[in-house]
């Protein structure tokens, strides 16, 4: 362990490294519920999804361990199976695609591939520090709303307001408070706030903790006839360790439709594109987080190794897209194992570990029902939000207008794409019309262009 990783060099023991990974793994372990509640309504398998989500975790964050050695735990990214669900896999449906959720797993697969060349070649860390702060806030900030809006209508806190008058479907709102009166709503809201009270007082694990008190109770409310959904309750009857890998086997590994690629190149381009953008700051966004909060930045500031993390990461999602999940990036929650000392690449492998033993527990982790997980995504998105305090809203116009349109536009169109767009494309119309156009950088330039083919492409019907 020592020579794996320099353990006495980081001041460190393999007892706090171990505590760490396993307090690492406790407090994220809520995504091997919440991204098959997520992934399966792109029309996938939940226990493909639940393996591939697992394995692509281990694989992702061994990589990290041995060759960064950096306590840092990956796994499919919240934000980013949203987007997959429920903005790419929607759009690509209405278009007559089958199966559009291979289309959206190739697009995971060529944006880290493009993660690997820009890595090699150093670009990632040139691009982030082009992307103006504020942009940069906006978009984690818009994330965030959509993330709340996505788990607020799982649960029916939030529903469509729609009715039919006798001749048409009418609405004058577009959404409106669902039944509260109703299970899912009580528990999901109540789980929220348990969740809270746990964070408040730093107990590891809150998320997953407020997931699972959330679904026991929908367990109560099923045995005594106030729940009258789907079950909750844990289907043993027929069991097998290796179901679910079995079932990423033959239903998502190596899913991928090239095929469309070649007929819609432009709109495959932008879904390729909206995916790199938002993982290229998630990553390095809480590769510093972790590093700050664990004093492993040198004297310079920078973080030693950087190249490796970036590396780790991208050659995660190209295996996360090949076993069939969504985008596999850093963990923010890798804080909590790092608040609990742990500095190397032990911690890390101590998570992946646990992440494969949590395999032959898919009944379980499958059964928790959506109202049961929205406390976990209110709660990140909580998380995500609060990047809206570090916005300068008295800097820049551009800065402060991108900023916000990526904000609002997400969560009130549903799209993490379109957020992204209008954020970019109003920073750089009004850095040229306020005179400041030597401050568009040619990343900038290009992202500009990409996205106004976009809407050209949307408003002819080309794509939508």
């Amino acid at each position: 362990m020592e020579k794996l990783f320099k353990l006495k060099a980081n001041g460190t023991t393999v007892r706090t490294e171990i505590i760490a990974g396993i307090t690492t793994f406790l407090s994220m372990a809520y995504i091997l519920a919440v991204n098959p509640s997520i992934l399966s309504a792109a029309g996938m398998p939940a226990e493909a999804i639940f393996a591939a989500t697992s394995i692509s975790a281990a694989f992702a964050t061994l990589i990290m361990a041995f060759f960064a050695n950096y306590p840092v735990v990956l796994a499919s990214g919240m934000g980013l199976n949203a987007y997959f669900a429920f903005s790419v896999v929607p759009q690509l449906a209405a278009q007559g695609i089958t199966d559009p959720w291979r289309v959206a797993l190739t697009a995971i697969l060529c944006e880290g591939l493009i993660f690997i060349i820009l890595s090699i070649f150093k670009f990632r860390e040139t691009l982030v520090n082009k992307v103006p702060a504020n942009l940069k806030l906006g978009i984690s900030a818009g994330i965030g709303l959509f993330i709340v809006i996505v788990g607020l209508k799982g649960a029916g806190i939030v529903t469509t307001d729609a009715y039919f008058d006798g001749e048409a479907v009418q609405s004058s709102t577009l959404v409106q408070l669902g039944d509260i009166g109703s299970a899912p709503v009580v528990l999901a809201l109540l789980g929220v706030l348990v969740i809270a009270a746990l964070w408040h007082y730093r107990v590891k694990g809150a998320i997953l903790i407020g997931i699972l008190v959330t679904w026991v109770l929908g367990i109560i409310a099923q045995v005594t006839g106030w729940y009258q959904g789907p079950s909750v309750i844990p289907d043993f009857s027929n069991y097998a360790v290796f179901a679910p890998v079995q079932s990423m086997a033959t239903t998502t590994f190596f899913q991928f439709d090239f095929a469309y690629v070649a007929a819609n190149a432009v709109n495959f381009a932008v879904i390729v594109f909206a995916f790199l953008f938002v993982d290229l700051f998630d990553t390095v966004g809480t590769l510093i987080g972790v590093a700050q909060e664990g004093g492993l930045l040198d004297k310079n500031g920078e973080l030693p190794r950087v190249g490796r993390a970036l590396m780790a990461d991208a050659i995660g999602t190209v295996g996360g897209a090949i076993l069939g999940t969504s985008t596999v990036t850093s963990y923010v929650e890798s804080t909590t194992g790092v608040a609990e000392g742990g500095k190397t690449g032990l911690t890390a492998m101590t998570s992946a570990i646990l992440f494969l033993l949590a395999l032959p527990l898919y009944p379980i982790f499958l059964a928790i029902p959506s109202f049961a997980t929205t406390p976990a995504l209110v709660f990140v998105g909580l998380l995500m939000v609060k990047n809206v305090t570090k916005m300068d809203f008295n800097s820049d116009i551009a800065d402060t207008v991108g900023g916000f349109f990526a904000i609002i536009t997400m969560p009130f169109t549903y799209s993490i794409a379109n957020g992204i767009m209008f954020g970019i494309i109003a920073w750089v119309i009004l850095k040229v019309v306020t005179g400041k156009v030597r401050d568009v950088h040619p990343v900038m330039w290009v992202s500009f262009g990409l996205f106004i083919l976009r809407i050209v492409t949307i408003i002819l019907g080309v794509s939508s």
